[in-house]
């Protein structure tokens, strides 16, 4: 059986976990708390980078959230998650990279100031508000008057970005100005691998917690 080694909060983690539900794959799901289980011997065996998201396939350990995607979609093509037309597979695709690249760094502070995690000065967050405008403004354009990035059916692009967007309300900025984006998320979090994978307000508490405690430590030294 298929096991995924994951964080509760982390983007990354979940977009692995949705796909598994959403393609129906069994396999055994393994917590880390990131307070020093990454870097036990046992872990750093799996991926010597000591990062989440790690699947493990019959002694295969697939690190890197993307590639863990393709591996999924490669071997489990059922249903499909990568459309075939060519422009709706680059669609796909930027959806994907341009999250990763782009959107998760820009909106950065701003989930540190949801979070309580440290003080965030307005010009900093007023910053990240515009970068990451601007991602979601290039995701509504993309998305046009189409359900979902690569058309009719759910693709790797919700996966990727669709754990990421529903965040916005919460950290400040609205999905308004994002008509086409704001219905999209809405439908996404009414399906059942969403809500299953949520993280619950208890474990962001505690995650939250531990953060503060790390960076406090970093700050000693």
């Amino acid at each position: 059986m298929l096991k995924l080694y994951h964080y509760h909060i982390s983007a990354n983690s979940r977009r692995v976990w949705i796909t598994l539900l959403e393609k129906d794959i069994a396999f055994e799901l393994v917590s880390l708390k990131l307070d020093g289980d990454q870097f036990q011997p046992e872990f750093l065996a799996l991926n010597p980078f000591h990062q989440i998201p790690v699947l493990v396939d019959d002694g295969f350990s697939v690190v890197e959230s993307l590639a863990i995607l393709d591996y999924l979609e490669a071997k489990y093509p059922t249903p499909a998650l990568l459309p075939t037309d060519a422009k709706a597979v680059a669609t796909v695709r930027m959806v994907e990279m341009v999250t990763v690249n782009e959107l998760l760094p820009a909106m950065e502070p701003l989930f540190f100031q949801m979070m309580d995690i440290a003080e965030q000065k307005p010009e900093k967050l007023e910053q990240a508000k515009q970068k990451s405008a601007t991602v979601l403004t290039f995701f509504e354009h993309l998305l046009g008057d189409s359900p979902y990035f690569g058309g009719k059916h759910l693709t790797l692009a919700e996966v990727v970005a669709g754990t990421v967007v529903p965040w916005f309300p919460s950290l400040g900025m609205s999905l308004g100005n994002f008509p086409k984006l704001s219905a999209w998320s809405e439908h996404l979090m009414e399906r059942a691998s969403w809500q299953k994978t949520q993280p619950i307000p208890e474990l962001m508490e505690a995650a939250a917690t531990r953060m503060k405690a790390v960076i406090a430590q970093r700050q000693t030294h």
